[in-house]
Parts: structure tokens; sequence; C-alpha cells
């Protein structure tokens, strides 16, 4: 279990209404569980511990609203009657006693639609974001007060969080906004996160808790462009034209190879004969350095004449081993 990567995710539910939360432990070498509450601003409690196959309630939590049963490797804990002072940070806890890991972070929110409180709105500033891979996008939501001398109230920036919708793969709290400006009672705070692939498109909700309660925004839904098909099409015949008027231009400007290699053929083997006549006794040695020796020339002279490099290697390497047999 070395480098285990805690699961985060975001649980919503009503007031009064029954909620369970689950957590997932490898039953290898799993002998210890914890479920933790961290609320904001408090500190950690322990909701249940267990060793194997029990589990027992600690303190607070040691009444009829809690249970944490568990069937195999899953673990739950099961809220009755929901209340706003279940809104927190619910941690899963798992090991033995050389070694513990946490394995799951749940936040829960419990929304109160008839108590909430209409001073404050959370203001995301787009609906739709557009971006290429590899862009940096950048989302902002702002903290929106009806009294202006609330601006010195702006949560610190570990009290907003920025996550993917539930309907989303990979859903879960991404990580905390930074503040950006606080002013003429605003907070505004932001998000920048590189497009990496296809899995980052999808609807982002910033979530700031302030006054005792959590403020959603109404999400930015983020959407991946690829490069455009019509462009696409228009480089591709443009390519496409460019290299049919060049293969006309060459083909009117070089004789066609077939026609005159026989020609550079005749003219190359008679430098090279021209040369080993001048010898007594000629032999293969002889003629390969005739055939050397003329070589310059005859690429000056029929310079012009030669139409492709292969030609020239091709007309080179006939009239040597014409020189040698």
């Amino acid at each position: 279990m070395e480098g285990n990567k805690i699961w985060s995710s975001i649980t919503v539910t009503k007031l009064g209404d029954n909620v369970t939360l689950t957590c997932i432990i490898p039953k290898d070498d799993v002998g210890l569980s914890y479920w933790y509450k961290l609320n904001f601003g408090s500190v950690i409690e322990t909701i249940a511990s267990g060793s194997f196959d029990t589990i027992s309630l600690k303190g607070p939590f040691n009444n009829s609203r809690f249970n944490a049963p568990k069937v195999g490797d899953i673990y739950s804990l099961t809220i009755t009657n929901a209340s706003k002072e279940d809104e927190a940070t619910y941690l899963c806890q798992g090991g033995t006693a050389y070694k513990m890991e946490f394995f799951n972070s749940t936040l829960l929110v419990v929304d109160d639609t008839k108590t909430l409180q209409k001073s404050f709105t959370v203001k995301q500033t787009s609906d739709v974001e557009s971006v290429h891979l590899g862009d940096t996008m950048t989302l902002q939501c702002s903290l929106l007060s009806e009294n202006k001398d609330d601006t010195d109230q702006c949560p610190d920036e570990d009290k907003v969080h920025w996550f993917k919708g539930a309907s989303e793969s990979h859903p879960g709290i991404i990580y905390h906004g930074s503040l950006r400006n606080k002013e003429d009672g605003r907070c505004d705070y932001s998000l920048s996160k590189t497009v990496t692939n296809s899995s980052d498109a999808g609807t982002y909700y910033c979530a700031v808790a302030t006054c005792g309660q959590i403020l959603f925004g109404r999400g930015t839904e983020v959407e991946i462009e690829g490069f455009p098909l019509v462009t696409v099409l228009v480089i591709l015949l443009t390519c496409s034209v460019v290299v049919n008027i060049a293969l006309i231009l060459t083909r009117k400007q070089k004789p066609d190879w077939k026609h005159s290699r026989g020609r550079l053929l005749t003219h190359a083997y008679t430098y090279v004969r021209m040369c080993t006549h001048t010898h007594v006794q000629v032999t293969s040695g002889v003629a390969f350095c005739c055939c050397c020796s003329s070589a310059s020339r005859f690429c000056s002279k029929f310079r012009d004449s030669l139409p492709d490099p292969l030609i020239i290697m091709s007309v080179f390497l006939s009239y040597c081993l014409l020189s040698c047999s």
C-alpha cells in the first residue's frame, strides 16, 4: 500500500435526511479501522474505531444517530436526521499497528434551504469556458455580500474549494483557490489549471465555507476544443496544390532519365576508355584509378544534364564496373 492516494469527494444531503458515507479498505494486513470528523476551525474528533470485525462508536457519537457497519472490505458511516452540525469533512483510516493510512476524505454538506442566509451569494464569472489542450484555464468565482463592509470577513483560501460535478468522471475536490481581490463587498477567488487531456473537461463548481454554511456557485462548464476541421481541410488542400505544382515544374525542367541515361553512360564509358588506352598494361586497378580521375571532369561537363542524384550514382557505378571488367 506504498504511495496510497487519498480519494476525495463531496456529498450533499438535505437537512433531516439520512446519509451514508462509504470507504473501501483492502483486506490484506488490515486489522485496525477509524472514522474521523474534521470540522472547520475545530480539532479532529474520533467517531468510531475497530479491530478486525469489531467496530465501536466513541464519545458523543455513541448514539442512535450514528452507525458504522462493515461488510467485507467496505466500511460505512451512516448518519440519520442530518443537521448543520454534521457538516464537516469525514476521514476513513485503516491499517495495522505498524502502518496506518487514510483511504477516503468526504466533505459532507447539509443543504438547509429554509434557513440559508441570503446576505452572501457565490457567483462564477462564466457559464462556459472553451480551451485547447495544453492551455491553462483560469476559473473565477466571487463571494458577494449585500453589506459592502464585509470585505474584511473574506474567508481564507483554505475555505474555498473547487470540484467537478458528481456526474463527471473522477469527481472530487481539486484544490483550494487563491484570493485575488477584495473590495466593495466582494471577495474574488481563482483557480488556474493546465488542461492536459480530455478528462479535464466537465463542470467545475466553486464552494465557499463562510458564516457556518457552505455556499455554491452555479458551475462553469469547461469545453476542450480540437483543431477546427475546416482549417485542417484547407491546409491539406493547400499542401496538395503546392506539391502538384512542384511535380509539374520538376518534370518540365528535368529530362526523362530513362532516355538520357544511355547517352550519359556512353559518354562516361568513353572517358574511362580514353584513360585506360594511355596505359600499356590495363589492369582493374588502373581502370579504377582512371574511373576516379575522370569522375570530376565528367560531372563538370554533364552537370546540367544529370536529372537526379540517383542517376549520378547509377552512371558512376556503371562505368566503374565496365572499366574493371
